[in-house]
């Protein structure tokens, strides 16, 4: 059984909650689709704990950040950010996330950050019956941390398992998903919202870059949704 998580966006409390839940469900694989870092306050603490779970990381868009000369440029909140984060982060720590898959493709799975036409940075909040790629039956992403389980009309299905960090599709829960051979199952979970918000205080964040926790949303208060879209039918997946 393999764990898959996505976003844990430096969520120390969020991570060590969803991890204890899914060794506790007989989860003996960690697979993280990306954005182990960002955000919130406790990025190399993330990084050690999955280091130590043995996870294998596809390098999401902030991690690219964090290891490169690039930052962000669609957003000065994130790259304000980066920065902090990359003068806290240890080079062993850097050096983990530079290990980062750009994807994965195995036993009829793809998985990515962001969407197959770009791996690091495409955002599904459409899904069709052409997204999952012909050569596989099962694609997983993360990145736009709203968890959602499809199945597109030819029987082949998508998975967003949600954000382990940052949920923004109005359940402030841990989101992952475990993926048992060919069975995929959604998890929520309770973690300790207090002891990351406590963190970030103690770092000198400002509220409006927690306050969203407590509601799942994202910063500024917005719900995101995925559609899918079959044929001339359309319906809301949450």
């Amino acid at each position: 059984m393999i764990a898959i998580l996505s976003d844990v966006h430096s969520n120390l409390a969020a991570l060590r909650t969803v991890l204890d839940d899914a060794v506790q469900r007989g989860c003996t694989r960690i697979l993280s689709l990306g954005d182990v870092v960002g955000y919130h306050a406790q990025p190399g603490q993330c990084i050690d704990l999955l280091a130590q779970h043995d996870a294998i990381n596809i390098l999401g868009n902030h991690d690219h950040y964090l290891i490169s000369e690039e930052n962000c440029s669609r957003s000065k909140v994130v790259a304000g950010i980066i920065d902090y984060q990359k003068r806290i982060v240890t080079p062993a720590q850097l050096s983990w996330l530079r290990g980062s898959l750009p994807s994965l493709k195995e036993s009829g799975s793809l998985f990515v950050h962001g969407g197959p036409e770009d791996p690091r940075d495409q955002y599904l909040y459409v899904v069709d019956d052409d997204t999952v790629p012909e050569d596989v039956e099962r694609l997983f992403s993360g990145h736009t941390h709203v968890q959602a389980l499809i199945q597109v009309a030819c029987g082949k299905w998508y998975c967003n398992p949600g954000s382990v960090g940052q949920p923004r599709d109005g359940d402030c829960r841990a989101a992952y998903a475990i993926l048992d051979r060919n069975r995929i199952e959604l998890r929520r979970v309770v973690y300790d919202v207090e002891e990351t918000v406590e963190s970030m205080k103690k770092a000198g964040f400002e509220p409006f870059l927690y306050e969203n926790l407590y509601h799942g949303t994202q910063i500024g208060g917005r719900i995101d949704k995925i559609k899918y879209i079959n044929r001339n039918k359309q319906h809301e997946s949450n």
